[in-house]
């Protein structure tokens, strides 16, 4: 064994995706990265409540993950749910079709923001926190129901306005804070790494799978073109993992400031020199993504980093909040999903195998085995 992080990394296709993800699962070290015995928690990643490729988990994705686990002896599994100011959980799981797939497996979800469910308690980390005891000084606040659970991540391989590429540790970044965690996005850097060491702390296992059937570019993490690139990673580093999808998309890892700071505190390795990688050769992929730029991204350097931000507090911390929060859903589902990127979603699920088998999901609910839905096709 190499004391080296190990990211799996497989290239697939959609008539042995299921399958791949377990052999990924197994070649990523998951089984040895969980714990026995306790509850698994699924935690998908829900960017937008349209099922806008590369944006949110893919029904594959999740559904060889729950193969993955339950061929590992992990039985006990719960997806773990949450909502932003401009994301329905509900709505989202539902376009995406994540509902059947928990129907058939028997695998129920639960919401970090319904009291039934869990209660958010105040919580002191052992470690020295970079930003979050400053951004909540009444107190660090956490769902209870999240100590003392393995937690599986499952994101995408897409590009970040505000951190130029988002993965397993932004993953953390929904369930952890509250609905109104935008509060930290002027030191989102740092968030993301205190949030890492706050769940080294509370999770007995940490994993991830990220799917980069299609990989998202542009602003992100909702408006971006997606590319088809047919690759699929794991790893129980966080950090590895978000550092090999970065070097795919082009980006130095150690130039992203999350990534640079978590490898600093010895959180995990993002250093690709320092990663074993396992499964299929990548050494030559570069995709040369980009950032790039749009109104959005515009507005949000307003209010996070300009000149403007020191009206954060009032605009973002008092009943003004109604505002924005309603200016940021207008222009998410009302202008830029109708006007441009349904039409995307569109163009995607027709034109791409990855989309055709996205249909299936829509007209089956699930996937029963790869090839018999492929071969419907």
């Amino acid at each position: 064994m190499s004391n080296k992080a190990r990211v799996a990394i497989l290239r697939t296709t959609p008539e042995t995706v299921l399958q791949d993800y377990e052999r990924l699962f197994e070649l990523g070290g998951g089984k040895a990265a969980l714990a026995p015995n306790v509850t698994t928690m699924l935690k998908d990643n829900i960017s937008w409540h349209f099922p806008m490729p590369a944006a949110n988990t893919t029904p594959w994705q999740l559904e060889g993950t729950i193969l993955a686990l339950r061929t590992a002896g992990f039985n006990d599994l719960v997806c773990v749910q949450n909502q932003t100011v401009v994301t329905n959980a509900f709505k989202g799981e539902d376009l995406n079709r994540y509902v059947p797939i928990f129907q058939h497996y028997n695998v129920p979800a639960k919401y970090n923001f319904r009291s039934q469910d869990m209660t958010w308690v105040r919580y002191q980390p052992k470690a020295k926190m970079l930003a979050l005891d400053h951004i909540y000084p009444e107190g660090i606040h956490i769902p209870d129901y999240f100590i003392g659970n393995n937690i599986v991540h499952l994101p995408t391989v897409k590009t970040h306005m505000y951190t130029t590429t988002t993965g397993a540790m932004k993953n953390a970044f929904g369930g952890l804070l509250s609905k109104y965690r935008h509060y930290t996005h002027t030191w989102i850097h740092e968030t993301l790494v205190d949030l890492l060491a706050i769940q080294k702390e509370i999770h007995p296992g940490i994993f991830a799978t990220m799917d980069g059937t299609t990989a998202g570019n542009g602003p992100g993490p909702r408006l971006m073109e997606p590319i088809v690139k047919n690759v699929i990673l794991a790893s129980a580093d966080q950090v590895a993992i978000d550092a090999v999808a970065a070097k795919l998309m082009g980006f130095d890892p150690l130039s992203i400031k999350y990534i640079r700071l978590a490898h600093d505190h010895d959180l995990g390795v993002g250093d690709p020199r320092e990663i074993e990688i396992v499964g299929d050769d990548i050494s030559n992929e570069s995709w040369g993504f980009q950032v790039g730029y749009s109104t959005h991204t515009f507005l949000a350097w307003l209010s996070w980093y300009g000149p403007t931000r020191v009206f954060q507090k009032i605009l973002f911390r008092t009943p003004l909040v109604i505002f924005p929060t309603i200016i940021g859903e207008a222009e998410q589902d009302y202008v830029y999903w109708p006007l441009k990127f349904k039409a995307v979603a569109e163009h995607w699920r027709k034109t791409t195998t990855w989309g055709k088998l996205f249909q299936r999901y829509q007209a089956e609910g699930h996937l029963h085995n790869a090839e018999t839905v492929m071969r419907n096709t």
